[in-house]
């Protein structure tokens, strides 16, 4: 179980949707879930859980599809394993198998179609107990760096109350790509209160230039506007429509901007870009890699 924190405790449960088919890295993801694809040697949902637990987290609730029980699989103990380590004296690797299962309690909840965002937190709310006055959502693609995010905004959430989510400045030349927030300020220049949202915006029409990161920490409320909602495009769910919704009803919420980096585990050239990123610095494949990168470099910039 994770440490006791000196942060407010917001939240106990974490949410995690790794129900997607991974079509951007197919033809692995036939076989692997793309949440257990290594970023270095550790899978991004255990980067992703291991951030929960940092922050409060006891729960971890994976919102899955029928045929991607190895995902939650992953957070059982292997006691053969484990035992054939220690025989070995493989120490730092039987520390490194027993991490994920120690970070806090996993179980699932199933999404049997992809409905939307909004549709795969929905799912969870069975697993949910009576304690639960707000859930954390983090979106498995999103390695919000460095880690914390979570903590500050379980502190906006016991200051302001209500939801709060994470959000980037983006330059205004790129902020089509996102979903952008409408803020307001308050006496804390790196939270925002939000009046609504606007989905991927021509840059002169974006209402600022806060952008949406995979981090959520959501008033329990947010079920039951999940529920009154209308689907969207495809039939989908959006939580965005959801959080809007409560806005409309005066429910607070509030952005935290993040002012460090991100990678995004969703397609393969983010991917790629988040293992040089954690391999330079691997005390053991950090020195060599940066070595052979400055070369390769190098020689591809000597080739006409």
């Amino acid at each position: 179980m994770s440490s006791p924190t000196s942060t407010p405790i917001a939240f106990r449960t974490a949410i995690v949707p790794a129900a997607g088919l991974g079509t951007r890295f197919l033809p692995t993801t036939k076989a692997v879930p793309k949440e257990l694809l290594p970023v270095v040697d550790t899978p991004g949902i255990e980067l992703v859980a291991a951030e929960a637990a940092e922050a409060g987290a006891q729960r971890l609730i994976i919102v899955t599809s029928p045929d991607k029980g190895a995902v939650a699989d992953y957070f059982t103990p292997q006691p053969e394993l484990e035992r054939t380590l220690e025989e070995r004296g493989k120490d730092a690797l039987l520390e490194k198998v027993r991490r994920a299962p120690g970070l806090l309690s996993a179980e699932t909840a199933t999404q049997e179609q992809a409905l939307g965002l909004g549709h795969a937190v929905g799912c969870a709310e069975p697993n949910l107990t009576d304690a639960d006055d707000a859930v954390a959502v983090l979106l498995p693609d999103d390695l919000v760096l460095p880690t914390g995010v979570l903590r500050r905004m379980a502190e906006v959430r016991a200051r302001h109350g209500g939801s709060v989510l994470c959000a980037f400045d983006v330059p205004r030349e790129q902020i089509s790509a996102y979903g952008v927030f409408d803020v307001t300020d308050t006496d804390d220049e790196d939270v925002k209160q939000v009046r609504g949202m606007v989905e991927k915006p021509a840059p002169e029409q974006a209402p600022s230039t806060f952008a949406a990161a995979g981090r959520y920490l959501l008033d329990r409320a947010v079920f039951d506007a999940l529920r009154r909602i209308e689907p969207g495009a495809g039939g989908e769910l959006q939580l965005t429509d959801a959080v809007a919704l409560l806005i409309s009803e005066g429910h607070p919420v509030h952005v935290v901007v993040h002012r460090g980096g991100r990678h995004d585990l969703g397609n393969p050239g983010g991917f790629l870009k988040a293992a040089v990123d954690f391999a330079l610095k691997d005390p053991e494949y950090g020195p060599d890699l940066r070595s052979w990168l400055v070369e390769r470099i190098a020689e591809n910039d000597g080739v006409s």
